[in-house]
């Protein structure tokens, strides 16, 4: 009985040996999707973490060495005892290096950031712009430490896609596996610059890839616990702003306040992303009509920063110090006022003036500031049903960042783990979820897709829009020696009357002009070099062009389902 009860379980033992083989085989054999891409997500979530803490280490010494100070989280107080004409020269030469930074490795003098990733996830194979993306950067950290109103989390989350797009580059990624490196670049980034994997997991599927497929979950997770622990080995395990002790906070009295909380931080972020859009509109207009070289437009944007600075040191920097005043109620309202109207306008201002660096931090101290001048209002009317002015500060900050970055969940996650404080999730859990609500639909969703709408690229509306885009007439066309091919006689007559399309033309365009002209197909023709008759190349047919189409919306679907 007993030497049975061996043999048994020697059988069951190499049962089980052989199959833990196969699939120790199976996921080496399967490259990028299994162990292999897990482990290539690592390097790049520590690459990414490095990256984030550098340009964090980098504006830290930067701005000590011209402000003269060591405790750079409290720059407006030391700034507040320096001689004014310093105040003024510093973002002018900040703005004068960073001009000639974006005017000579960038071809637009444009800064690039989160909203560049975004479009490299959906239009570019999971790819970004490598040297236009280092001369953001570079750009970025000069304007933070400079004077300039604005946040890190851009640049670093575009930093982060050079290092993706690199890697792919060199492993010769595909589009998913791309996407996916890019994904965990931006996760290690977020979590090593704000100490938060949670967040930086679930901002780079929310924002960037734009679902929370299974199959980039793991990796990204993978890398996002990477960067925050190089981040840690140089920062600590420490939150960014400390909160008071709170209040019990009476949720279902306080709850209408909440909520209107929400929709004033909602109109709020709409305000600041507005006012931002139309500044850059004002100040391209005036470089036009004026002809200002692209070179001194963040110059100019200086001079005005510096002004506001000699008064209102508080716009200068990312604005961690007023944050915190705020989240620790130490602000009364008129302060809290002012600031959030001077830190939209230095934040327009620094943008339209293409200094470089991101919202997020912005929409923080402005979503802080704006909750602490509600509360301060409805503690003094309900004194006895409310909860502490830091609560709604709290509440606040999530709300109006949410609604600015488009991103309710990762948001509120990063709230909580900025500052540590889980006990207050409902109240921010529903200002945020209205701010979201309202502001989504007074915008293109978010800050960065209003940007791409800006610039022609149709993200917002899902992929039935910009995967339009992607396919143009001369990869899906027919040449005219193809065996079926259209009639050449009959596309010469349709170009005769006018009806052609070049061989560039997307499908955005070529679509709608199957239902205007009622045709089949569109002859396909190239401009002659010379200026003459074009040059025939074949024809689109609108069979073609939606086979295309519905075949790009089905790998889409199966990207974001498996």
């Amino acid at each position: 009985m007993a030497e049975r009860t061996r043999d048994l379980f020697r059988r069951q033992w190499r049962r089980s040996c052989n199959a833990l083989g196969r699939g120790w085989q199976t996921l080496l054999s399967r490259g990028p999707s299994q162990v292999q891409f897990w482990f290539i997500a690592l390097v790049v979530g520590i690459a990414s973490g490095a990256a984030a803490v550098a340009f964090r280490g980098g504006i830290a010494w930067l701005q000590a060495s011209l402000y003269g100070t060591d405790d750079v989280l409290h720059i407006h107080s030391y700034a507040a005892t320096l001689p004014w004409w310093w105040l003024m020269v510093l973002p002018v030469t900040g703005g004068l290096v960073v001009g000639v930074i974006l005017g000579r490795f960038t071809p637009d003098g444009r800064v690039r950031s989160v909203a560049d990733v975004i479009e490299g996830a959906a239009l570019n194979n999971g790819r970004v712009e490598m040297r236009a993306g280092l001369a953001s950067a570079a750009a970025s950290l000069i304007t933070l430490s400079s004077g300039g109103s604005s946040g890190r989390e851009g640049p670093v989350v575009h930093l982060a896609g050079v290092v993706a797009t690199w890697v792919s580059e060199r492993i010769h990624a595909g589009g998913i596996t791309g996407r996916d490196l890019l994904g965990c670049a931006v996760a290690a980034a977020v979590s090593a610059s704000f100490n938060a994997p949670i967040a930086g997991a679930l901002f780079a599927l929310e924002v960037v890839l734009r679902h929370f497929a299974v199959h980039a979950f793991a990796p990204i997770v993978i890398a996002s616990v990477a960067g925050t622990v190089v981040s840690r080995m140089f920062f600590g395990d420490v939150t960014e702003f400390t909160l008071p002790d709170q209040s019990a906070l009476s949720f279902y009295v306080e709850l209408p306040a909440f909520l209107l909380l929400g929709l004033l931080s909602g109109l709020v972020a709409v305000a600041l992303m507005r006012v931002i859009f139309f500044a850059d509109d004002f100040a391209t207009h005036l470089q036009q009509k004026w002809r200002i070289p692209h070179v001194l437009r963040p110059a100019a944007a200086g001079l005005l920063l510096g002004i506001l600075a000699i008064g209102f040191p508080h716009i200068i920097g990312v604005g961690y110090e007023t944050t915190s005043a705020a989240l620790m109620a130490e602000l009364p309202l008129r302060e809290a006022i002012i600031f959030t109207a001077l830190k939209v306008a230095a934040v327009a201002i620094t943008m339209a003036g293409r200094m470089g660096g991101g919202v997020f931090s912005p929409s923080l101290m402005i979503g802080a500031l704006t909750g602490l001048a509600f509360g301060l209002v409805a503690t003094a009317l309900l004194p006895e049903y409310s909860g502490g002015g830091s609560l709604y500060a709290l509440a606040g900050m999530g709300a109006v960042a949410a609604a600015v970055l488009g991103a309710p969940i990762s948001t509120t996650m990063i709230v909580f783990e900025l500052t540590g404080d889980w006990q207050t999730g409902l109240a921010v859990m529903t200002a945020v979820s209205l701010s979201t609500a309202l502001a989504s639909r007074l915008v293109d969703r978010s800050f960065f897709l209003t940007q791409l709408e800006y610039r022609g690229v149709h993200l917002a509306a899902g992929p039935q829009a910009y995967l339009l885009s992607i396919y143009s007439a001369a990869v899906i066309m027919r040449a005219k020696d193809s065996p079926r091919a259209a009639p050449e006689q009959t596309c010469r007559d349709l170009m005769e009357e006018g009806i052609s399309i070049a061989p560039d033309t997307t499908l955005e365009i070529a679509l709608p002009m199957f239902d205007k002209t009622g045709q089949a197909f569109l002859p396909v023709a190239a401009p002659a070099a010379d200026g003459g008759r074009p040059e025939l190349m074949g024809a689109l047919f609108q069979v073609d062009a939606l086979k295309a189409y519905n075949r790009a919306l089905a790998e889409t679907a199966a990207e974001e389902h498996s």
